[in-house]
């Protein structure tokens, strides 16, 4: 059992919480994950580790609320428990030796890109940050890029937030004006990794994308979290969950997380009605 410590809300869907997970914050580095259960009966959650803090023993979580496993989660109260906390597990962010690279942020993926930054920065290495989100409304983490990035370039698709844009607009336009980038590193919505990764491909840019298919025991047995790269099956909760940006088959990737999307939503609904009726 893991006691909350914090629990806040950062937009309307989306919730970060820091826990008491001494263990877990002894070895933790960015781009790990965690695998939690809200309660005995609960479903497993990958969760990346959005912070962690060695000290006090304490591991930071932000999740988006998209169905039953994480709505149940985000009924825990501060201070209460989460009854699994389980990790690090995955491989950790390669920085070293990086002198300039550009994270490329969108969405709650932000959540997993800010740790990597914030590693790098405090490395030396000089941080180019490019966050996008649909609308101001759902930005996230926005003073903690600006502390640990050199420049920050925010995008919204409807303009309410910095540039109306795309991420891959901030990139291809500091690319095109003279930034070369040792690499670049690209956390969020599948279909916004493929574009930056296609971008980068034309300019011959290293690129690591952080993948987040569906995943079961985190050990590589289930086999659920397998992926195409450089047209070899690998597992991202042991392989990864970064590859090479350029060698991921996006595709594939893309009709695997559709396969339960009707089964989540149904699972959802179930669950929020279950807690209407509790009250």
């Amino acid at each position: 059992m893991n006691k909350i410590l914090e629990k806040r809300s950062l937009n309307p869907t989306v919730t970060l919480m820091k826990v008491e997970a001494p263990l877990v914050a002894r070895k933790a580095e960015p781009g790990q994950f965690i695998i939690l259960r809200a309660d005995e009966n609960g479903e497993r959650i990958p969760l990346t580790v959005a912070d962690y803090d060695r000290e006090q023993g304490t591991v930071t979580i932000i999740f988006q609320i998209v169905g039953a496993a994480t709505e149940t989660l985000n009924h825990l109260p501060e201070g209460g428990y989460i009854h699994d906390f389980v990790g690090p597990l995955g491989r950790p962010t390669h920085t070293g030796g990086l002198k300039k690279v550009a994270v490329v942020g969108g969405g709650v993926g932000c959540a997993i890109a800010y740790p990597v930054a914030k590693k790098l920065h405090a490395q030396g290495t000089v941080v180019h940050s490019i966050t996008g989100f649909r609308t101001k409304d759902l930005v996230i983490l926005e003073k903690e890029f600006e502390a640990a990035s050199d420049l920050v370039c925010k995008m919204s698709d409807d303009g309410s937030w910095g540039e109306k844009g795309l991420v891959t607009d901030a990139l291809k336009k500091l690319i095109e004006s003279g930034e070369q980038y040792d690499e670049v590193i690209t956390i969020g919505p599948l279909i916004m990794m493929k574009f930056v990764c296609a971008l980068t491909k034309q300019y011959g840019i290293k690129t690591v994308a952080s993948m987040n298919p569906i995943m079961i025991d985190g050990t590589g047995m289930c086999g659920g979290c397998r992926l195409t790269v450089g047209g070899v099956t690998k597992f991202a909760c042991v392989d990864g969950p970064e590859f090479d940006g350029h060698e991921i088959d996006f595709d594939e990737a893309m009709a695997r997380g559709r396969m339960y999307a009707d089964f989540e939503r149904h699972a959802y609904e179930k669950a929020c009605n279950l807690f209407r009726e509790a009250k």
